[in-house]
């Protein structure tokens, strides 16, 4: 292990017990940091002898790779920044280095693209698609319920056990990212399906032991991330057309659907975990004619 090895190897760990980043998180740092490191040349010994120039040159190659079909988008260029802005952070803090090259170094501005979004005619449909004569089904209509319903993340979902489900105040307790706890509401309809889906599994909410994991596969193990991913896509394909289908437009739908019935920005930031208004305010774009609408009829100077 060299210089440049131990001192990665420090920072993730840093980042696994100090900041309680999950595994995904610490993963993709790892991705970005290995290429960044592999592109340093080799009299580089040291993260003190980079300067903002190699920083600059790694991005720019990274822009100009031949190796892909599709080019990197301006989003994953300006995550490779942050990785390599956090760990100069990180080192500086840690008084490894004297000088911060990379502050020096500009974000690229990244285009947003719009959500994509289930309409609300067609989530009817989708939340009757499984099937609820099995056990299978009835756990597959629950997740959906509970997707659409509270908007919270695969990764929340598949963690959650009995215990974090408050039926009687129809909350349910996440664990988000950086481990942030949080309460949100769920409807009527998920919590009928999670008790039917519940007791086909011979349990209740109210006597099952706490930290059984609420959603289980065959072997009575918690559900892999594939196998939601896999499903909730099929059942998606059942009902509408598009790309990126899987659980994750299941959020954007509970989002979107909120503010276009007047949610105000700030409570659907916090329902979603977003750690700022500019990751929430994305979903005021997909309606402009609402928003503008809502805006000319309560701002002083809105009326035309």
């Amino acid at each position: 292990m060299d210089k440049k090895e131990k001192v990665l190897a420090d920072f993730y760990l840093y980042l696994k017990k100090e900041r309680n980043y999950s595994n995904n998180t610490i993963k993709a740092y790892q991705n970005d940091l290995s290429r960044f490191v592999d592109f340093l040349p080799t009299n580089i010994s040291g993260f003190d002898k980079v300067n903002r120039e190699s920083i600059r040159g790694f991005l720019e190659s990274e822009i100009d790779r031949k190796d892909l079909i599709t080019p990197i988008s301006s989003k994953t260029i300006a995550r490779r920044l942050a990785s390599i802005k956090s760990l100069f952070k990180y080192l500086l803090q840690s008084e490894q280095i004297g000088n911060n090259e990379a502050i020096l170094v500009k974000t690229p501005k990244v285009s947003k693209t719009l959500p994509n979004f289930i309409d609300q005619k067609v989530i009817k449909s989708l939340m009757e698609s499984p099937d609820d004569s099995t056990t299978k089904g009835l756990r597959d209509r629950a997740i959906l319920e509970l997707f659409y319903s509270s908007g919270i993340r695969l990764s929340e979902l598949i963690a959650l056990n009995i215990g974090e489900v408050d039926a009687e105040n129809q909350l349910i307790k996440v664990h988000g990212k950086g481990n942030k706890e949080r309460l949100i509401p769920f409807g009527n309809r998920a919590k009928f399906c999670i008790e039917n889906y519940l007791k086909s599994r011979a349990l209740s909410l109210n006597a099952a032991p706490k930290n059984d994991p609420l959603f289980v596969n065959k072997k009575n193990k918690r559900v892999p991330t594939s196998t939601i991913q896999r499903r909730i896509r099929n059942y998606i394909k059942l009902v509408a057309e598009g790309k990126r289908l899987g659980p994750h437009i299941l959020r954007h739908s509970f989002a979107t659907h909120l503010m276009d019935m007047g949610a105000d920005i700030r409570a659907v930031k916090d329902l979603l975990g977003h750690s700022s208004l500019s990751s929430t305010q994305i979903y005021t774009h997909v309606k402009p004619e609402k928003m503008k609408s809502v805006y000319e009829q309560a701002h002083p100077h809105g009326g035309k």
